[in-house]
């Protein structure tokens, strides 16, 4: 039987669209959920053991678990979601600090049952994650906190919450998730729903770099936030910017495949701010109060801005798909 070119080209492009899903689950997403299981399974080991908030060890642990986490962190559905997963890991922005007010108050209580896998995990929110073990490793106040043994054993059930989900997470899409994604089945209908998918998380995680990881500190000119910034306790801000660009990166290109000038398009839109945060030498972005150094930060922000609208007005419409809602949008 001999096919017309319309069906050639309808299945050229079904086939297409099978070898990207697959080639972002492969390369990208099931990789990144395993380095993060990994990781903060290491982490939970190394809080088990050394309890010196300042100890390199154990830094080093929290910065590569957490580095993990980045690298997936626009990735807000499907396995994420569940159980509150994703919000469990990171309670950011804190916008009425809620973190410190419920770290206290388990500190002053000392709860022995708060420090059983079970009970916390069915504690706050705000008191559970990369967010809240930061204030135990690196605000002084919480690192040098009494009763020490309760504050040891505390960050030690901590990390091995964090450890839990990221395990539970990297399951579920080894399980039947990523499968779902591949044969559009389950929660999709068809590949152009898997499409919209993986589209809206990188759409997602521009609109974070921009209004939340940028747009946060930089409030305005005249009234600049540096402590609304990322991590700045840890000296992690420009890190994260980095990373997570780094990480949406890949995803872009992928989704462009098959279209070699929007890939060319795409790849040189995103080493300008790639570069650019590179070269702030501002960890924790406090230059968003000095006019000197601001200037570089809003010019960082107006590329990711770009950025996102070049995806929105030719990568959405070469895939045939909506940015439509996501978890930053609220109700």
């Amino acid at each position: 039987m001999l096919l017309t070119l319309a069906s050639v080209l309808s299945l050229t492009a079904t086939n297409l669209q099978a070898d990207m899903v697959d080639e972002i689950l492969d390369d990208q997403i099931l990789p990144a959920m395993q380095a993060l299981a990994e990781s903060s399974q290491d982490l939970a080991e190394v809080a088990g053991t050394i309890c010196r908030p300042g100890a390199t060890p154990l830094r080093d642990a929290y910065g590569q678990a957490f580095d993990d986490w980045i690298r997936v962190s626009h990735l807000r559905f499907g396995p994420t979601e569940t159980d509150n997963r994703a919000f469990a890991l990171v309670f950011w922005p804190d916008s009425r600090g809620k973190t410190p007010k419920t770290l206290a108050k388990h500190l002053r209580e000392a709860d022995p049952d708060l420090l059983t896998p079970e009970g916390f995990a069915q504690s706050s929110i705000a008191g559970r994650g990369f967010y809240a073990l930061e204030f135990m490793y690196y605000d002084g106040h919480f690192a040098s906190a009494e009763p020490h043994a309760y504050r040891c054993a505390l960050t030690t059930a901590m990390a091995q919450d964090i450890a839990a989900n990221a395990a539970a997470i990297h399951q579920d899409w080894q399980g039947s998730y990523a499968d779902q994604m591949r044969m559009a089945s389950g929660r999709y209908q068809n590949k152009t729903e898997v499409k919209q998918e993986l589209y809206k998380s990188l759409n997602t995680g521009l609109q974070m770099l921009a209004d939340m990881r940028l747009g946060r500190p930089l409030g305005s000119f005249d009234k600049p936030r540096p402590k609304r910034a990322e991590a700045w306790r840890s000296g992690r801000s420009q890190h994260h910017i980095t990373l997570a660009l780094q990480a949406l990166h890949p995803l872009a290109i992928a989704l462009a495949e098959g279209n070699q000038d929007l890939m060319e398009q795409l790849d040189a839109a995103f080493q300008k701010p790639i570069l650019r945060a590179q070269r702030l030498e501002d960890p924790r972005l406090e230059g968003v109060a000095d006019p000197a150094k601001r200037f570089r930060i809003e010019a960082l922000q107006q590329e990711v801005n770009d950025l996102r609208a070049l995806i929105e007005s030719d990568l959405g419409p070469s895939l045939g798909v909506l940015a439509g809602f996501n978890s930053l949008d609220g109700d």
